[in-house]
């Protein structure tokens, strides 16, 4: 398949309007319809997009995009004929217009030259290599949570976007809402005093998200899922239905279970009110319950990891224990403070007066944290100006970490002491490999 002739899009508009100003002394001739005079958005400002993937967060992320007018998407990509295809239906009929193309290979779709940025909405198991692939090309990102499967790929993917300087926006959506902002500026800014401990709790178990999970019969899959790109660098297993689409995540060949899946949720905040954002714990040690390994569900359904940070501030992360409350809870010398969706609690009636008001009082608010008009809006702006994300990739690399080492300490059965610094485990072999993975042949994480 060849690529479509390059549209007047922000990226061409943008090169052929510089370039000519810099060949020519006189004012470029650019058409009133080019300039937005035709009532719409000119392409010099708007956002063209592709999108990867279209299983549970992908139709979400794209409409979430596309309800802005200066946003455009017009491919996507996706494993599944039917999928794909009808995902191409939902794009242009909700833009109202025709030509979004569809695509079964990613890569073919990144190197489009009327891009300016992709959304990739993937399993685990793909997000290091789309990522990276997006990098190459010179695609701002949206990117789902947590970064990747392992330490390692977060590590590729930092390392491939910064190095690009590109925009990266992780979904790790809490932060463009207030309550959770709120809390984390009443923390940063003494309200509960010194921070001893947090406690963030997670979902335990497994959620039936497809509808499958009496389908566990090995079959052929369906002619129009291209299974064996599908599994990717991972290693190859019978097609399962219950095990594809959305509950991909409940099997650690793909997926990372109920802890990686909200890690970079509810520890993101746990690090935004802590300042940490660009650090990890020194000592992480859990225990939890696993399936049998070679189970068709096999990832942990409920877990406990105790963390230390250098700073002395320890951290519990549970799944599936009931006196840890969902959510993030910050416990200091002076009082607490609890975060959800939805929710708000603290040891002080006053401060739930504080949550109230529109910003925290001037007197108290000397910490400000970023401000978002919304996640998805957060990443065009930040396009546009070049400024980073209220998420940015580095941001989503130590805040899964915690999750990471966790899982890897229930794997092992031991403390696990990682360097935040060199993001290294000590003096432990055997824990170190399981930093990575091996790639299934032929895919390779450049």
């Amino acid at each position: 398949m060849t690529n479509p002739a390059p549209k007047t899009t922000r990226r061409n508009f943008l090169k052929k309007t510089g370039a000519a100003s810099a060949v020519f002394a006189v004012p470029t001739i650019i058409p009133a319809s080019a300039l937005g005079g035709d009532g719409k958005t000119a392409p010099s400002n708007r956002i063209v997009m592709g999108s990867v993937g279209w299983g549970m967060q992908g139709p979400w992320n794209c409409n979430q995009h596309m309800n802005y007018d200066d946003c455009q998407v017009v491919a996507v990509c996706d494993l599944d004929k039917n999928v794909r295809e009808g995902a191409a239906r939902h794009i242009d009929e909700y833009n109202k217009t025709k030509g979004c193309q569809a695509y079964h290979d990613y890569r073919e779709m990144m190197a489009r030259d009327d891009l300016d940025a992709v959304i990739l909405s993937v399993p685990d198991t793909w997000h290091a290599l789309t990522a990276t692939e997006a990098a190459k090309n010179k695609l701002d990102i949206w990117g789902e949570k947590p970064l990747a499967r392992t330490i390692a790929e977060q590590q590729a993917i930092v390392k491939a976007v910064e190095g690009a300087n590109l925009i990266w926006q992780t979904g790790s959506w809490q932060r463009s809402q207030p309550n959770f902002r709120k809390g984390c500026e009443m923390v940063l800014n003494g309200l509960i005093g010194k921070v001893k401990h947090v406690e963030v709790g997670l979902p335990g178990g497994h959620n039936d998200f497809a509808g499958t999970k009496d389908k566990r019969e090995i079959t052929d899959p369906p002619e129009s899922l291209d299974y064996d790109m599908w599994i990717g660098p991972s290693k190859m297993e019978p097609y399962i239905e219950c095990r594809i689409h959305k509950n991909w995540r409940w099997n650690y060949n793909i997926g990372g279970g109920q802890l990686l899946d909200w890690i970079g949720h509810h520890c993101d905040i746990a690090h935004w009110g802590l300042g940490y954002d660009n650090t990890g714990p020194i000592e992480v040690e859990g225990q939890g319950d696993f399936p049998a390994p070679d189970a068709i569900w096999n990832t942990c359904t409920k877990y406990r990891i105790e963390s230390k940070y250098a700073s002395g501030v320890t951290m519990t992360i549970a799944g599936g224990h009931r006196d840890i409350r969902s959510g993030t809870k910050w416990i200091g010398e002076d009082g607490w403070v609890w975060v959800d969706r939805g929710g708000f609690d603290c040891s002080n009636p006053e401060w739930k007066e504080l949550l109230k008001k529109e910003e925290l009082p001037d007197d108290i608010r000397k910490v400000q944290l970023y401000k978002s008009p919304g996640h998805h809006r957060n990443l065009l702006d930040c396009i546009k100006s070049r400024k980073p994300t209220l998420a940015p990739v580095a941001t989503a690399h130590h805040s899964a970490i915690p999750g990471h080492l966790g899982l890897i300490a229930m794997m092992t059965g031991r403390k696990i002491k990682w360097d935040p610094d060199k993001e290294v485990i000590i003096g432990d072999d055997e824990a170190s490999k399981l930093l990575t993975r091996e790639y299934r042949d032929p895919w390779k994480l450049s």
